[in-house]
């Protein structure tokens, strides 16, 4: 694992109900807490993103108005 002060670079294992755990670090480091809900992100190309959906809802009110 790397590490500085807002940048984590960390591995995890991919559970057999596909599940992930995020480390402990980076849910600090972004702020998620238990029962938040994540928006994912895919492009088979780019890969895959992680945000917080009131963060997702957010830009959205923010480019409506």
């Amino acid at each position: 694992m790397t590490k500085s002060k807002d940048k984590i670079i960390s591995i995890c294992t991919v559970g057999d109900k596909g599940q992930i755990v995020i480390p402990a670090n980076i849910r600090k480091l972004f702020e998620i807490n238990t029962g938040d809900s994540l928006v994912i992100l895919a492009d088979k190309k780019k890969g895959i993103a992680l945000v917080k959906a009131e963060e997702v809802q957010s830009m959205i009110t923010n480019a409506i108005k």
